[in-house]
């Protein structure tokens, strides 16, 4: 009798381990955007599903292109060369407690600053334009990405 109880309890925890893995595997992206809020960050939000109880990782990665310029006190870019454009990837991680096998999450990056980019006296410089491009967004807890889309924004024209 103690055997057979035994081998029950192989069993039914075996199950449990199938069971539980198989929330892991369901993991899927229900939902996502992109957006650029007013100081040029990328803000990607989305809504996961299908996942077990407790904290999940995610990362966002994107290509980045930002346009910083000089501006004077009349609100003109007042020479071609007084722009500069910068190239980079931007980057987060964040982790997100999973709530009856869901979450919903907003993670942010970027902008690019303008590095030793600066303007002449009675100018201020400006972030102008930026571009996010080749977004991703991983739940390296479960392994799973989605393609995020692409979101740009103008603050000025220059």
């Amino acid at each position: 009798m103690t055997r057979k109880l035994g081998i029950l309890l192989v069993v039914v925890t075996a199950l449990a381990v199938i069971a539980s893995s198989t929330f892991a595997v369901a993991a899927k992206f229900h939902s996502v955007s992109s957006s650029v809020n007013n100081t040029g960050a990328l803000v990607v939000s989305w809504d996961e599903r299908g996942l077990g109880e407790g904290d999940i990782d995610y990362t966002l990665t994107a290509d980045a292109t930002a346009l910083w310029a000089c501006i004077n006190n009349g609100g003109h870019n007042p020479a071609a060369a007084n722009k500069r454009s910068f190239e980079g990837q931007v980057s987060t991680g964040g982790s997100f407690e999973s709530k009856n096998g869901r979450v919903q999450g907003t993670l942010t990056a970027g902008p690019l600053g303008p590095g030793d980019f600066s303007c002449p006296n009675g100018q201020h410089l400006v972030l102008a334009s930026v571009t996010y491009t080749n977004i991703v967004l991983t739940d390296t807890t479960n392994n799973s990405s989605v393609d995020v889309p692409d979101a740009s924004r103008t603050f000025l024209t220059v």
